[in-house]
């Protein structure tokens, strides 16, 4: 759950800067977001969210 809010809140920080510089306009920005949405809500979901735990627990044992 702790990743799930942190990825949610980093990717939201990234699209208000996006849609502030320029880079991205509300509509695509507001496509995307429904596209996550929905996205979330198909059988594909859990597959993703074992990717992206993977991913971070990857990064996890990077050390430097």
């Amino acid at each position: 759950m702790a990743i799930s809010l942190s990825v949610v809140v980093l990717l939201l920080v990234i699209l208000v800067v996006m849609i502030r510089g320029g880079s991205i306009k509300p509509g695509p920005a507001l496509v995307a977001i429904l596209f996550g949405f929905f996205l979330a809500s198909t059988g594909i979901a859990p597959s993703i969210n074992r990717f992206m735990n993977s991913l971070a627990e990857t990064i996890n044992q990077i050390a430097f």
